[in-house]
């Protein structure tokens, strides 16, 4: 799938895939099958984040940079404003 889309997929259906596998015991490429998933590297993915961290693992993360604290504006001796 070189140079084509990215499946995106809901909160929703990763925990509904990954409870499939790891609660009911149901196969990956069934789980796949059910849910539409394209990638087996995707759900194992996920397999993977729900083991460690549980269902908020899985949640969506934020795009872009971080808004953390920026270090203050340096102040400015009078020779480097001259300069």
């Amino acid at each position: 799938m070189a140079g084509g889309k990215h499946a995106t997929y809901s909160f929703e259906t990763k925990l509904a895939a990954v409870r499939a596998v790891v609660d009911e015991g149901m196969t990956k490429p069934a789980a796949m099958a059910r849910f539409g998933i394209t990638s087996t590297t995707s759900l194992k993915t996920w397999l993977r984040a729900y083991r460690e961290g549980g269902p908020d693992a899985l949640r969506p993360k934020p795009k872009g940079r971080h808004k953390g604290t920026s270090s203050p504006p340096k102040k400015t001796t009078r020779e480097q404003e001259l300069e």
